[in-house]
């Protein structure tokens, strides 16, 4: 039966979280391998106070574990790193020292060395980098490759590295402090080598000092279809590399959409504005309008109402998603003529009183507050 969390940290059920802080620190120092080598039963008690702690420190589990004890952890219910627990020793140090590092005082991966990157070298990635690509709406509808001209650093050609004199390799340098509570070592990357473990054998003159290179290359990015203003994409590797066989950055692709002459974007529909004549709306018409695959012609039937709009399923934008495509609304919008001449006058003047020309709106016709409902619907 595992033994109850307060009792390993030696607190009560009311303590703060500052005294279970502390006394998991004074725990964690009294059983720490470093200073019991080989003793298995003190490590142990030290993988019991971190576990007690990583639970009795989070008010969440803490509140269940006052209610429910050790049951409510068991069967992958929330206990130890990763939901797993620390049971049947099989929990490594470093994850106790990268979750709680700066209980020791050594922040994210610092403590006692061995356990947090002591002795194992850093690998050093390049930094990334940052373009924009500006696409056309038939080129967000479709999907397109752009092959574009990146200015990225490389190794120099005939550049070599050798082992870093400073950390012998390590990547890190290790430092001893005297406490209140005893010697502390930490460790921290290595300033000559910034944790790569190695420098500078030798380079070319035009080569910087890391042994880098400025070249132009030309990167084939794979856009999908659907994608939208703002977002980014990562090409693994296509970065800065990095001296010292380290591993290259990425090139991150922050998308723009260039303006369409005729077609607005809305999510994944489109939207087209279609002017007609008076005669187009009164006899009824085919016109031609755009849509991201070339030119479709539509019918217009005869006594379109201004405002009506005409949905086009599946002409919009492929969702990024996957959930299908949008749609092309097309509004219908019925010209009236600014200037007339005297016959047309005469004509339009003949037919104010005539009872086909007073506006009739029928139970079908839908206002303008229920045609922008549907348009979102």
């Amino acid at each position: 039966m595992k033994e109850d969390f307060y009792k390993i940290l030696g607190v009560s059920k009311g303590a703060s979280a500052t005294e279970i802080k502390k006394a998991y620190r004074k725990k964690a120092i009294e059983f720490h391998p470093d200073k019991n080598p080989g003793d298995s039963k003190a490590e142990e008690k030290f993988k019991q106070a971190a576990e007690a702690y990583e639970i009795l420190s989070d008010a969440d589990k803490k509140a269940k574990y006052d209610r429910f004890g050790h049951q409510a952890f068991e069967g992958g219910g929330g206990g130890g790193f990763g939901g797993g627990g620390f049971g049947g020793g099989g929990m490594n140090m470093d994850d106790i020292f990268s979750q709680f590092g700066d209980i020791f005082g050594g922040g994210g991966g610092g403590g006692f060395s061995g356990f947090s990157g002591g002795g194992r070298r850093a690998q050093v990635k390049g930094s990334n980098l940052r373009i924009r690509v500006k696409l056309t709406l038939e080129e967000i509808a479709n999907g397109v490759e752009k092959k574009i001209k990146v200015k990225r650093k490389k190794v120099a050609k005939g550049t070599s590295y050798k082992t870093c004199t400073t950390c012998n390799g390590s990547g890190q340098v290790t430092r001893i402090q005297n406490t209140i509570l005893g010697r502390m070592q930490t460790s921290a990357p290595c300033n000559t080598c910034g944790g790569s473990g190695q420098s500078i054998d030798k380079k070319p003159s035009n080569a910087d000092e890391h042994g880098m290179l400025q070249t132009e290359e030309t990167v084939s990015i794979k856009i999908p279809a659907g994608v939208v203003e703002g977002m980014q994409l990562k090409v693994s590797g296509k970065g800065n590399e990095a001296p010292g066989n380290g591993i290259s950055g990425d090139l991150l692709v922050a998308i723009e959409e260039k303006n369409h002459d005729t077609l607005q974007r809305e999510g994944d529909n489109l939207h087209y504005d279609l002017y007609i004549s008076i005669s187009d709306a009164v006899l009824g018409t085919s016109k031609e309008i755009d849509t991201v695959n070339g030119k479709v012609r539509i019918k217009i039937e005869q006594g379109v109402q201004s405002g009506k709009i005409l949905r086009l399923r599946n002409k919009g934008i492929p969702s990024i998603n996957s959930y299908g495509t949008g749609d092309l609304l097309v509004h219908i919008n019925v010209w009236t003529p600014k200037t007339l001449n005297k016959e047309q006058k005469e004509f339009f003047k003949k037919m104010i009183d005539d009872d086909n020309f007073d506006p009739k709106p029928e139970k079908g016709d839908k206002s303008f507050f229920e045609k922008v409902k549907d348009m979102f619907s």
